[in-house]
């Protein structure tokens, strides 16, 4: 297959007939809870539509690839799609939701449970249109134009998401406002419903029997690649969609992080950390950090010192979640990273998670006069809690983190992969 093949044509019609639909399983029950895909679908758009018409849009055109997942419950090639224009879809606040996929695969939107129709995608890129990009983004752009107003005759304001910019003017050009359609999508994702919840349960089990799998891979000389390699086997074989980075690193590449797998050989007695970042099953983002040793011998004082501090941190800042506490209450109230650490601190305190990283991310306190900003945690929002622990003269670095649920009276916990007992100077 070549994903930067055709791009179909200047007005390409809907897919009427010959649709070939997908076998669905019947609905798993996480604690108790039904998962309906269908179902959380129709919830999630609806969510949706209610903050485009807070904010006074008409209709969001959306690229993200995890967008289009949430707002149309359908996906092809994402990872592709992320940096290639070769599907989006249009959503009305009121009106038909039109996907506009990838050329041959139009049966994978077909599919979608809250889809009306499917067009075949314009590519406005240099790779699929060459010299002819004006043209393309032009008849793009008089494409979506005409399926906005016939769904909102009188349509003025349109969201939309990065885009190639000859296609952004060519639809203002078509007498458009366009505005930022990220902001009421992440508004809309925020806050999960109790099936939503039970879908990143399910995906975080999937993902914590990875871990275990990359856990018991690790051993003096054993590459860092080999180790990771584990963890996408398991969760692949699971039914996860996809690993979004590649965050494995041993001993000195522990400090600073950042530092992705790599083929370098594990060493003996040395710290292994990773952070999960794997799109699981149902397109759930399992985000949780651990941080290992390799052995064969006993942890050092200053790697117990590195790991119990990190430990100490997410498990005083996690106690601050709860519903209707601001960003700017947690930063103050936030474990005080030491000196000796700060320069490498993990960049913030807590940030949430759905379908991948989401709105809001929180700061250190010391970080928000410049960067930070105000947000409310609500109910049923889910957050990631982050500790980095490294030295900015080099050493080894610890990294942890936890998944969490905020709920009315503070939060539940997510993640349910254990510390280890060694680098905590506990009995094993």
């Amino acid at each position: 297959m070549n994903p930067a093949g055709p791009t179909g044509a200047d007005t390409p019609g809907p897919l009427q007939a010959g649709r070939v639909l997908p076998q669905r399983a019947a609905p798993a029950v996480v604690d108790g809870v039904a998962i309906d895909e269908a179902a959380v679908t129709r919830a999630r758009l609806a969510r949706l539509r209610a903050e485009m018409a807070a904010r006074d849009l008409d209709a969001v055109v959306l690229l993200d690839p995890v967008n289009l997942r949430f707002a149309t419950g359908t996906r092809n090639m994402q990872i592709f799609t992320a940096r290639n224009p070769a599907r989006y879809a249009l959503v009305p606040v009121e009106g038909p939701v039109t996907v506009y996929e990838f050329h041959g695969a139009g049966h994978l939107a077909a599919a979608g449970p809250v889809v009306d129709r499917v067009c075949e995608a314009t590519t406005v890129s240099y790779v699929a249109a060459g010299d002819h990009r004006d043209d393309k983004a032009r008849a793009w752009a008089r494409e979506l134009a005409a399926a906005i107003r016939e769904a909102v005759p009188e349509a003025r304001r349109i969201g939309i998401e990065p885009v190639q910019h000859l296609a952004a003017e060519a639809l203002a050009a078509e007498g458009f406002v366009l505005c930022d359609a990220q902001e009421p999508v992440e508004r809309a994702r925020a806050r999960k419903t109790d099936a939503e919840i039970a879908m990143m349960k399910a995906s975080l089990r999937v993902v914590e029997k990875g871990v275990h799998a990359l856990r018991d891979a690790i051993r003096p000389g054993a590459s860092e690649n080999q180790v990771w390699a584990e963890l996408h086997r398991s969760v692949i074989a699971d039914d996860a969609d996809y690993v979004e980075t590649r965050l494995l690193n041993s001993g000195p590449r522990t400090n600073p992080w950042y530092q992705e797998s790599s083929p370098r050989v594990i060493e003996a007695n040395e710290l292994v950390a990773l952070d999960t970042d794997v799109v699981g099953p149902y397109g759930i983002y399992a985000d949780f950090s651990r941080t290992f040793f390799s052995g064969p011998g006993k942890p050092s004082d200053e790697q117990r010192r590195l790991y119990r501090t990190a430990w100490e941190q997410i498990h005083h800042d996690v106690e601050l979640v709860k519903a209707g506490r601001s960003s700017r209450e947690i930063a103050e109230a936030a474990w005080p990273v030491p000196d000796e650490f700060w320069e490498r601190r993990y960049f913030v305190l807590m940030h949430s998670v759905g379908l991948t990283g989401e709105y809001p991310y929180i700061l250190h306190g010391r970080d928000m006069q410049d960067h930070g900003y105000d947000a409310v945690l609500e109910e049923n929002m889910t957050l990631c809690v982050e500790a980095y622990i490294g030295g900015a003269q080099g050493g080894e670095g610890v990294k942890l983190e936890q998944q969490v649920r905020v709920t009315r009276d503070g939060y539940e916990l997510l993640s349910a992969f254990p510390f280890e007992d060694e680098l905590l100077s506990r009995e094993v």
